[in-house]
Order: C-alpha cells, then sequence, then structure tokens
C-alpha cells in the first residue's frame, strides 16, 4: 500500500454541475448532495485518505442505475459504485468527485431455483440476508468474507473468505450478472446454465473489475445444501511452521476441510481479550468439516492424526452449534480485536495470497520481518488457500511510522510475487495496491489497460482504481 497512489485526480467541475441538476430533475430526493451522505460514501477502513463524491444516488431500480450513467457518460463525470462501503483498499473513494450508486436499497431476492440450486439477486442483498431468507430452503450461499458484505460488491471484488477453502471464491460461484455499460445498456453475461463455451466469459471479466468496466445490477449465483452435520475445532503449535506444515498436509492429502484458518500468537491473545477466550497464545488453528455424523467425525480423527506428525497439541473438535458459533464470531470479530491491542493507533489490513506449498515458508518470513522491525501485527489467515492478512497497528501521525508500515508492506506484496503468488487474495487491488499490481501483471497490465479503453473509454468507471489511465 502507498499513499502516493491516493492522489485527487482531475475534476469536471462544470460537468459534475450538469449531472447533478440532471439528476436532481430525473430522480429527486434519491439524489443527495449533503455534507454527512457524502462522508459516508467515501469512509476506508483503512488509513487511506478519504476523497468524497458530489451527491449520491440512492438507486431503487436499474432504471435509475441507467438513468445515473447515461448522465454521467453525457458529461464524461465518474460514477462510483457503492454497497456496503466495506471494501478496504480505498474502492469507495472519489478522486476526481462524482457520483457514488448507493445499492442499498436495491436488495430484493429476485428468484431462487431450488432444484437448481442457485438464485438471482439485486446488488444491495448481504450474504447475511441471502442466507436467512434461503434458510427454509435447506440452501445457503458458502462465500463468508467475515463483513456483512452486499453481493454486488463482494461480486466486484471477487470475494472469498473463510469458507473458501471448500466452496470456492466469487470467481467460482457467480453465474451471471447484469451489467450496466458505459452506454447506460443493460446486459446480460450469461446464463444460469453450469456451464457454456459460448463466446467470451464476460462474467469473469466483470467479478473482480472492482466498478471499472461497468455496474452491476444484479448477480445470479450458485447456491449449496446445508450440510447434515458440521463439526469444528482448535488445536494449537509451537510455532508458525508446524501449524502451516499442518495446513499443507490436509490440503495435499485431501481431506475435505471446510474452513482451515490460522492465528499466529499474537491474533491469539487479541481473541482472548475481546472475545473471551482462553486459548493458549501460541499458532493456533480453527477448523470446520461439513458431512454427515460419520464423515465429519472421520475427517476429525484424520485431522488429529496430521496434528500428532506435525508436532501440534490436542485437537478438541465439537458438534454444538453455540461453541461453533462462538469460535466463528471470535474469527469475524479478529480485525476489532487487534485494533483493541492498540486502540490509540491506526490500523492498515493488508493480504496476500501465495501457492500452497510455500505458504509456511511466506507465512515464518513475515512474522520474522514482524519481529525484526519491533512491528505490532498479527496474522491471520484462510490458510487452506495459501491467503493471509496482516494487521498493521502504527501510529498515523507519525511521519517515520507511516514509512516503516508501507515499507513492510512493500516487501510482503514482493514476497508473494516472488513466490508466485499474488499481492492480494482477497481485498483487491483499489488505490492502495495499485503499483504492486503493475509489478505482479507485468505486459498483462496492457491488456487490462486496452479492454478498459474499450469498454469505458471516457473512464467514468471508478477512475483511479487499479491502474492509472487517460481517456482516449
Amino acid at each position: 500500500m502507498a499513499l502516493k497512489d491516493v492522489i485527487a485526480g482531475p475534476r469536471n467541475e462544470a460537468g459534475i454541475l450538469a449531472v447533478l441538476d440532471l439528476l436532481r430533475l430525473q430522480l429527486g430526493e434519491k439524489l443527495q448532495t449533503g455534507q454527512s451522505f457524502r462522508e459516508q460514501h467515501a469512509h476506508t477502513t483503512t488509513y487511506l485518505t478519504t476523497q468524497l463524491p458530489d451527491g449520491v444516488v440512492f438507486a431503487e431500480s436499474s432504471d435509475d442505475v441507467k438513468t445515473v450513467v447515461k448522465a454521467c457518460a453525457q458529461h464524461k463525470v465518474p460514477i462510483i459504485p457503492f454497497g456496503v462501503g466495506s471494501s478496504l483498499e480505498g474502492q469507495v473513494n472519489a478522486p476526481s468527485g462524482g457520483i457514488s450508486i448507493d445499492f442499498t436499497r436495491m436488495n430484493r431476492i429476485l428468484s431462487v431455483n431450488a432444484e437448481d440450486l442457485d438464485v438471482t439477486v439485486e446488488p444491495g442483498v448481504t450474504r447475511e440476508q441471502l442466507n436467512t431468507y434461503l434458510r427454509d430452503t435447506g440452501l445457503f450461499f458458502p462465500i463468508d468474507p467475515g463483513a456483512n458484505a452486499s453481493i454486488g460488491g463482494m461480486a466486484a471484488t471477487r470475494a472469498s473468505g473463510t469458507n473458501a477453502v471448500r466452496y470456492g471464491t466469487m470467481k467460482d460461484n457467480v453465474l451471471a450478472l447484469t451489467v450496466v455499460t458505459a452506454r447506460g445498456e443493460e446486459i446480460l453475461t450469461g446464463r444460469r446454465a453450469r456451464k457454456s463455451s459460448a463466446g467470451y466469459d464476460l462474467t469473469r471479466l466483470f467479478v473482480g473489475s472492482e466498478g471499472t468496466l461497468g455496474v452491476i445490477t444484479s448477480v445470479t449465483l450458485r447456491l449449496q445444501g446445508i450440510p447434515e452435520k458440521i463439526t469444528g475445532g482448535v488445536c494449537t503449535f509451537d510455532t508458525i511452521k508446524q501449524a502451516c506444515d499442518a495446513v499443507i498436509m490436509t490440503v495435499q492429502m485431501g481431506v475435505p476441510v471446510a474452513r482451515i484458518e490460522l492465528l499466529d500468537e499474537v491474533q491469539i491473545r487479541a481473541c482472548n481479550a475481546y472475545s473471551g477466550l482462553a486459548y493458549e497464545e501460541k499458532p493456533t488453528l480453527f477448523l470446520e468439516f461439513h458431512g454427515t455424523e460419520e464423515t465429519t467425525a472421520l475427517q476429525s480423527r484424520q485431522f488429529a492424526e496430521i496434528v500428532e506428525e506435525c508436532g501440534g497439541g490436542e485437537f478438541r473438535w465439537t458438534g454444538d452449534a453455540q461453541e461453533r458459533a462462538k469460535l466463528w464470531k471470535a474469527r469475524h470479530d479478529a480485525y476489532w480485536a487487534s485494533k483493541a491491542l492498540a486502540p490509540h493507533l491506526d490500523a492498515l489490513s493488508t493480504d496476500v495470497c501465495v501457492p500452497i506449498s510455500r505458504f509456511a515458508e511466506c507465512v515464518t518470513e513475515t512474522q520474522q520481518d514482524i519481529i525484526d522491525n519491533r512491528m505490532l501485527a498479527p496474522i491471520v489467515g484462510h490458510a487452506g488457500d495459501g491467503n493471509f492478512h496482516v494487521l498493521v497497528l502504527f501510529d498515523g501521525k507519525d511521519a517515520r511510522s507511516v514509512a516503516d508500515t508501507e515499507a513492510f508492506v512493500a516487501r510482503l506484496n514482493r514476497r508473494a510475487i516472488s513466490m508466485d503468488g499474488t499481492c492480494t487474495g482477497e481485498h483487491g487491488i483499489g488505490q492502495g495496491k495499485m503499483s504492486f499490481l503493475a509489478e505482479e501483471a507485468g505486459n498483462a497490465l496492457d491488456v487490462m489497460i486496452a479492454i478498459k479503453r474499450s469498454l469505458d473509454p471516457d473512464n467514468i468507471f471508478n477512475p483511479g482504481k487499479l491502474f492509472r489511465f487517460d481517456p482516449v
């Protein structure tokens, strides 16, 4: 992450004024320009500079979205899609001003096809809302990034989370999208069929595009059956390497684990204090298995044998729903638990992902980097994917502290890239990791820019994200 990449872009003052006047006539009170509304739609959960839009439209239908896009396209004004604002790399900032489209009112579940295991929703539906709605069908949507993110935002950032080791990420679970293009037209990127050889895979193109190619107005998702039995457990290790080796062995042996999360000793200390736990302050794995009574018991025994071989402690597991809920609530509260270690400091959350064979090496080197530089930075990771997060606590008012933090994140990103990994497994690029996308993608960045130029020649869709781009 680099503050130098979070800069104000050029503003089209005349165009912005014209669009605001036009949208007031067309959308009435759905457009808000008050300072508090604008501030709520440019916040970030890191230390990145806040950059406000000039207006916020609370869209209620795809027609409202098309109205905004047509007006902004006519006057070459930026559009910034907004779900719930949980992104971490400045994706909702407005470096050149413009119009933020808020999707919280587009939160209808349009159709559930239980026999086909799919559902179509508007982008403002949140993952918790969707799973509550689906409960009586015996189905659920498995992607769980922790925050109660919107489905549209999860598609736009190619989110994943704790269940990805078994169920995949958003790119594996989005069947089709409807998207409003720069011409103000709504297109359908695919059908509900589970596979297709018809033309370019436009769905995968828009999933992960971070709002830079178009505005998502509906998402068709793959669903899963609610497991008959779910068990969860915890085990500790003396070293990070032992814990990572257990993860690698579990994956390589094909044990069908649903969740396998790594927390280092600093993160465990934070969770103990914040969530009322009492675990040893050692590198720890949280696990969950999905299946039947027999298969989950077998998988738990298999993992216990792996733990013993890797030198870990006793694997304590349970099928009690309340115990499991407490465990995963603590995991999802890891960010706030870490913040509570030093409430007076700022927090920067960053992530990388490497091939599973390099996971132990990357995490171990990163932890040593933290120790060598006397930093306070808990590590927590979706270990089964080779993806881990570091929350750096630092003094944002101290230039040296900021510089040291940025230098650490640069080393972390380059470490992952050098291991044939990526500078972000799920947070996305946004503004904060643009320079590292360029290093990671190499000449492929030119192809990305060419696609952007073709679909959005005037650069109205979320400008200043992913890469620098000058309109044609």
